[in-house]
C-alpha cells in the first residue's frame, strides 16, 4: 500500500513536471526573437531547441533518472530568468501590450472629441 501511494505521488510529480516544461516552451513560443536579443539572453531558436528537448526527455524518462533534472533545471532557468526579462522587454504581459494608457484608441490617445 506505501508503494502504491509512492507510486502514485510520483506520476503526479510527473506530471506536473511535464506540464511545467510544456508551459515553458509555448511561452517561449510566443515570446518575439528580438526580445530575447534585447534582453541580452541566448537567441529564441536556443530557447526553443533547450526546452523542447527538456519536454521530451520530462515526458519519456522516469523522473528518478539523470536526465529530467537537467531538463528541470533547464526548464527552472527559462522560467525564472528568461521569461521575466523577456517579458519585460515586450511590455509585460498583464493585459495591453505596448505600454500604452488605457484611454487610447488604435490611432492614438482618446480626448473625448475635445
Amino acid at each position: 500500500m506505501l508503494m502504491q501511494g509512492f507510486a502514485g505521488l510520483m506520476s503526479l510529480l510527473s506530471l506536473a513536471l511535464v506540464l511545467l516544461s510544456g508551459f515553458a516552451l509555448v511561452d517561449a513560443m510566443i515570446r518575439r526573437e528580438d526580445a530575447y536579443r534585447a534582453a541580452d539572453k541566448q537567441t529564441k531558436p536556443f530557447w526553443l531547441v533547450i526546452l523542447a528537448i527538456a519536454f521530451v526527455v520530462i515526458w519519456l524518462f522516469p523522473i528518478m533518472s539523470f536526465l529530467p533534472i537537467i531538463g528541470l533545471i533547464a526548464t527552472i532557468v527559462y522560467i525564472v530568468d528568461v521569461r521575466p526579462a523577456v517579458r519585460q522587454i515586450s511590455g509585460g504581459g498583464g493585459g495591453r501590450r505596448g505600454g500604452g494608457s488605457s484611454s487610447d484608441g488604435p490611432y492614438g490617445p482618446y480626448n473625448g472629441g475635445r
